[in-house]
C-alpha cells in the first residue's frame, strides 16, 4: 500500500463532502460539534498533503515544518481532547457523562503532555517505505504515557456512550491503530489517521439517524 498527495488530498476532498452533510443536518449545538470531526479531519488529511508535496518537491521545502507541524496539532493534541468532549455533550444519561467527563479531563491532559513536548522537542517528517514517519524526539517513557493516555481517551470514550452507533468509532479506532502497529510500525501516526478518519462515515450515520427518529416523532406527535 503506498500513500501519497494524491491519497491525502483525495481523502480530504471526501471527508469535506461529509463534514458538510453532517453539519447540514445537524439539529443540536452538541450535533454541530461532532459534525466538525469530519471537517477537521478533512483540514488535517489536506495539511499531510502538503507534507508529501515539500518531502517531494525541494522547492517546496519551506512548507514542510508548517505542514508537519500542523498536522501533528491535530494527531496529537486535538483528538485526544475532542473526540470525548463532543461525545460528552451528546450524551444524556448522567452516569455515563460523568465518565465521559473524566476521559474529556483524561484526553485534556495527553493533549497538554503531548503539545508540550512538540514545543520542548524537536519534530520532523520524511518518506519512509512509501509513506510519511513523523518523528516525534520525545524521550521513550514520555511517548509511552502520553500513548497510553490517547488511547484510553479517543478509543474507550466512544464505548461509553448511550448512542450505539458511536461505538463503531471507538472500534475503527482500536482496529486501526492496532493493524497499523503491527504492519506500519515506523509509520503508525500518518497510516493511523488515514485509516482512523473512517469515523466520519459513523458520524454521519449518527448525524442522519437523529434526524430521522426526530421527523418520526413529530410525525407522531401532530398526527
Amino acid at each position: 500500500m503506498c500513500f501519497s498527495p494524491t491519497a491525502s488530498f483525495g481523502s480530504a476532498a471526501v471527508l469535506l463532502i461529509i463534514g458538510g452533510v453532517c453539519i447540514k443536518n445537524s439539529e443540536t449545538s452538541p450535533q454541530r460539534l461532532l459534525s466538525s470531526i469530519p471537517l477537521m479531519l478533512s483540514l488535517q488529511q489536506g495539511l499531510e498533503g502538503f507534507v508529501w508535496i515539500s518531502l517531494l518537491n525541494p522547492e517546496y521545502s519551506e512548507w514542510g515544518k508548517s505542514a508537519t507541524y500542523g498536522f501533528l496539532v491535530f494527531a496529537q493534541v486535538v483528538w485526544p481532547f475532542f473526540i470525548p468532549f463532543s461525545i460528552m455533550l451528546l450524551e444524556k444519561e448522567q452516569k455515563r457523562r460523568k465518565m465521559l467527563l473524566f476521559l474529556t479531563i483524561t484526553g485534556s491532559v495527553q493533549a497538554l503532555f503531548l503539545g508540550y513536548g512538540m514545543l520542548m522537542y524537536s519534530v520532523s517528517s520524511e518518506i519512509l517505505h512509501s509513506h510519511i514517519r513523523y518523528d516525534l524526539d520525545f524521550p521513550p517513557a514520555n511517548r509511552w504515557f502520553g500513548g497510553a493516555l490517547y488511547i484510553i481517551a479517543t478509543g474507550v470514550s466512544p464505548f461509553i456512550s448511550s448512542i450505539r452507533r458511536l461505538r463503531f468509532v471507538g472500534v475503527i479506532v482500536l482496529c486501526s491503530y492496532l493493524f497499523t502497529r503491527i504492519l506500519y510500525g515506523q509509520n503508525v501516526i500518518s497510516v493511523w489517521c488515514y485509516f482512523a478518519a473512517l469515523i466520519s462515515f459513523v458520524i454521519l450515520a449518527v448525524i442522519l439517524r437523529s434526524k430521522k427518529e426526530r421527523a418520526s416523532k413529530a410525525e407522531i406527535a401532530r398526527a
